[in-house]
């Protein structure tokens, strides 16, 4: 079983850096892949950056230019979120597909989720 948990949120000022965190354990890599994702209060959940197992990255364009996803072989996913602002406020969520059925940059295609990360960006 797939589990992953998040790390890294808290409450911080507009235009400070952070790097949230995703612990992984149960993922066996072939074709799949591992995405951030995040929902503000009222909004439907919204594709940030997934890497695929391959390595490639994509970031989805609508947010493009502030975040960059890597991963410490396949036990951690990192998010590099630059200059924070009060838009980044809401619930982070890591997410593993080991077998997606669509686009890694759509939630529908991930079977396991963590518990999130609360991050509050106050301007």
């Amino acid at each position: 079983q797939v589990r992953l948990v998040e790390s890294g949120g808290g409450s911080v000022q507009a235009g400070t850096s952070l790097r949230l965190s995703c612990a992984v354990t149960g993922y066996t890599p072939a074709s799949g892949c591992l995405g951030w994702f995040r929902q503000a209060p009222g909004r439907e959940r919204e594709p940030i950056a997934t890497i695929l197992d391959s390595g490639t990255t994509f970031v989805d364009v609508f947010v493009k230019g502030r975040f960059t996803i890597s991963r410490d072989n396949f036990s951690t996913v990192y998010l590099q979120i630059l200059s924070a602002n009060p838009s980044d406020s809401a619930m982070w969520y890591c997410a593993a597909a080991p077998r997606p059925g669509g686009s890694c940059l759509v939630a529908s295609s991930y079977a396991y989720w963590g518990q999130g990360t609360q991050v509050i960006v106050s301007s």
